[in-house]
């Protein structure tokens, strides 16, 4: 991506992980509306993989980061163990629940498209990123309530994390910054449209680039969210 998009200010400098999905797009909207804001996408070896990295370069080019930094590892693909990574693993449909019951659902067991500790992966490139930057702060999109249970999306982790840098990093002086993670997912869309951020062209499906599938966990949490907040989903759905 080009680092031409908006000329740096005189504004805080800040970097946003940017998967390419509904949550970290309106992060990244909410990021680069205050701050100078550099992206990082990473390339995992996800299902995914391509259509996440053209939805975040989208996102990038839209909301006018400097730059998005696009690493790629194939250490998650290695360890295995989650069904966005591992082809022996299916990637299950959603079961339908309540929205009562869905906000109960974390703490309860973590389904099979947990990617084991992979936010600390890419948090820890975030802060040292960061650190060469000068930026003080790292957002990410992570939701707590209307999420699939992950246990890296939690406010506790993150608070885990800040005294981490604190102790870690040179001057100690970087937060990770969670702006969305006790919203619901209805609220999250009706600021994303708020914000005029790009969701058409985010991307949320666990398992189809083409065309979203409509029935895992992902697709049916963002429908839901569309639906509940009066809007219309602007990405294309396989007929069922």
């Amino acid at each position: 991506m080009s680092k031409a998009v908006f000329s740096a200010g005189d504004r805080p400098r800040a970097v946003v992980c940017l998967s390419g999905g509904m949550d970290s797009t309106v992060c990244a909207a909410l990021a680069a509306r205050d701050y100078d804001t550099y992206g990082l996408h990473f390339s995992y070896g996800q299902r995914t993989e391509s259509r996440e990295l053209t939805s975040a370069r989208a996102v990038a080019q839209t909301v006018g980061l400097l730059d998005l930094m696009e690493l790629k590892t194939d250490l998650f693909r290695r360890i295995g163990g989650s069904a966005l990574t591992d082809a022996s693993i299916a990637v299950p449909e959603a079961v339908a629940a309540s929205a009562e019951d869905s906000a109960q659902r974390t703490g309860d067991n973590v389904p099979v498209t947990y990617v084991p500790f992979r936010n600390a992966h890419f948090l820890s490139a975030a802060v040292s990123w960061a650190e060469v930057l000068g930026a003080t702060t790292v957002f990410i999109g992570a939701v707590e309530q209307d999420s699939s249970g992950y246990p890296d999306c939690r406010p506790a982790y993150y608070d885990a994390f800040n005294r981490l840098i604190r102790a870690g990093t040179r001057d100690g002086r970087i937060s990770i910054l969670t702006p969305l993670i006790r919203l619901r997912k209805h609220e999250i869309v009706k600021l994303g449209v708020e914000l005029g951020a790009p969701l058409h062209v985010s991307w949320s499906c666990y398992s189809g680039e083409a065309e979203a599938c409509g029935v895992c966990e992902s697709c049916a949490l963002r429908l839901r969210a569309f639906a509940e907040a009066g809007a219309v989903d602007p990405i294309p759905y396989a007929a069922r």
